[in-house]
């Protein structure tokens, strides 16, 4: 094989992934939050993780971004292990639908569709416009990929012992398709190449088979390299992929002869065959697994033993991976750290309500270790929210993550509020200062309606529900003005010699820190609102 050859076989194997991978880019921008929408409606039926699974797999173009998605999922306590083996067997079945779009004879179209592509990314009005021209160019290159493969693979012809030893040895055909495509980490390029070379003739269908069975196991190394330093339910989730597709391999093996036989029955054209084939075996293999995936489950969790669950004082839920593999899954990522962040913050508050109403110095301490909790998530999101940021993602999305990054800095804010908060207890403490029953009185009516608002703000975050901003805009202002009213009557307690000058320092830096987290509530529900309006299309509203 020549240089130039070799460079027309590799130019065409990158021609045709890129195209791969620009459909694949097209459609999840097209589909823009509904794919992560799609995936949260996950339930614990294995057969409904089939469906999302092919489904987001057709959407993305790629079976290892889902079993990668999947994995990160497991490892975040997203999904279950049942949950997970259902979108894997989906997974299998989405990738053949790029089996079944190479088999159509339709390569004389690839350059008219590159070119309305062209236009459509250049001159469209709208966003979908633009997606759709992205999604087309990325259809053409595909073909042209798989013409360039074809042309460059013709010098093969005179190497009729390489085939031979893969028709006499099926094993052979297994094995250089798990290498090949463990070696590429793409199972598209490997069924791409298979079909390229027995449209050629230099394959005969049952050497093909055999080549697309082992692709089949070679795909599963994604999912095991995802799993490499991830959680034993992720690990689980990986092992769960592995087996699936070893197992179904295993078992077409034995029955190789009639399955070539029946593939044979389906079509008269070698291409439609093997797309066939790629589909048949998957879909075969669901249905074979899918009464006994309970078992299987417990299969897989005798072989790899969970250690159970300990809490954890990192980010749970963020996993790069995501980043590529599914940038929806990854910006809902990060409002569900949020979240998590929101609940730290709510404990610290509860803490130094504690704090002040049982004197318990205990409290201190408690909202200390939160706060460094707090100071680490809002860190790793902040890296992650940056990294994200560069991915390229679709305006919306963009937006999306811009609002909740916004969020992130508020959450974080309160969470100084409170630890300011437990300091001016300390100093109370320490200075044996006691307020008045009036005064704990007043403290405790305005702590309650604002940890209220708080709390309130937090969960619309994790519901994603629009907020009644009339009401939180008359919380906000029932806030305002308890501070300025509480700030009257304690200085007129302090001019009438009731309250000491110190602790008039504390109780005012109270009430303004209090008031201070009602505003970062009110704007995080502003930011839950101007999500909600991004997904309707509806303008979002100004901020005051």
């Amino acid at each position: 094989m020549s240089m130039m050859t070799l460079m027309r076989l590799l130019g065409g194997v990158g021609l045709f992934l890129f195209g791969i991978k620009l459909m694949g880019e097209a459609l999840q921008d097209m589909a823009g939050d509904r794919l992560r929408r799609l995936i949260a409606t996950l339930t614990k039926t294995p057969l409904r993780g089939v469906f999302v699974g092919a489904l987001v797999t057709v959407l993305i173009q790629s079976s290892s971004g889902t079993t990668v998605m999947t994995v990160s999922f497991v490892h975040a306590g997203l999904m279950t292990l049942k949950q997970a083996v259902g979108v894997i067997m989906g997974a299998n079945i989405g990738t053949t639908v790029t089996a079944q779009l190479i088999a159509f004879k339709i390569k004389d179209y690839a350059l008219p569709a590159v070119a309305l592509g062209v236009a459509l990314t250049f001159m469209g009005r709208s966003k979908r416009w633009r997606y759709l021209g992205n999604g087309l160019i990325g259809f053409g290159l595909l073909f042209l990929g798989m013409t360039t493969m074809e042309g460059a693979m013709s010098f093969l012809a005179d190497r009729q012992d390489i085939f031979l030893a893969f028709s006499r040895h099926p094993l052979l055909a297994v094995l250089a398709g798990v290498g090949l495509t463990a070696l590429v980490q793409a199972s598209s390029a490997t069924v791409g190449l298979t079909i390229a070379m027995a449209s050629q003739g230099l394959l005969p269908l049952g050497a093909a088979i055999a080549i697309l069975l082992g692709d089949n196991i070679g795909t599963t190394v994604t999912a095991v390299l995802a799993s490499t330093g991830s959680s034993r339910e992720a690990k689980q989730a990986a092992a769960a992929h592995v087996f699936f597709n070893v197992f179904g391999v295993v078992i077409f093996m034995l029955i190789l002869p009639v399955f070539v036989r029946v593939v044979e029955l389906t079509s008269d054209d070698v291409a439609r065959q093997l797309a066939n084939a790629h589909s048949l075996f998957n879909i075969s293999c669901t249905l074979i697994f899918l009464p006994f995936t309970a078992p299987f489950v417990r299969f897989i969790e005798h072989l790899v033993p969970s250690k159970g669950m300990a809490r954890q004082a990192g980010p749970r839920f963020l996993d790069r991976l995501l980043i590529t593999a599914a940038p929806a899954a990854a910006v809902d990522a990060v409002r569900m750290e949020m979240v998590r962040m929101g609940v730290l913050a709510l404990e610290m508050l509860d803490f130094v309500r504690e704090a002040f109403t049982n004197n318990d110095p205990k409290k201190i301490e408690m909202v200390n270790e939160n706060e460094k909790l707090v100071n680490e998530l809002n860190r790793e999101i902040t890296r992650f929210v940056s990294e994200l940021g560069q991915a390229g993602l679709a305006s919306d999305l963009a937006s999306v993550l811009s609002l909740y990054a916004n969020g992130i800095g508020d959450v974080e804010r309160v969470g100084d509020h409170a630890q300011n908060l437990i300091e001016l207890f300390e100093m109370k403490q320490d200075q044996h200062i006691e307020f008045s029953q009036t005064a704990m009185e007043e403290f405790v009516s305005m702590f309650d309606k604002v940890r209220g608002a708080f709390a309130a703000s937090v969960e619309t975050i994790r519901l994603e529900t629009m907020p009644d901003m009339d009401e939180v805009d008359r919380i906000e202002d029932e806030i305002d003005n308890d501070e300025k009213t509480l700030r009257k009557r304690h200085i007129g307690r302090l001019n009438a010699g009731v309250c000491s000058p110190s602790a008039s320092v504390i109780f005012i830096d109270i009430l303004s820190n209090l008031e201070r987290i009602g505003d970062h509530s009110r704007n995080l529900a502003l930011g839950v609102s101007d999500v909600v309006r991004l997904r309707e299309g509806v303008p979002i509203r100004a901020r005051a």
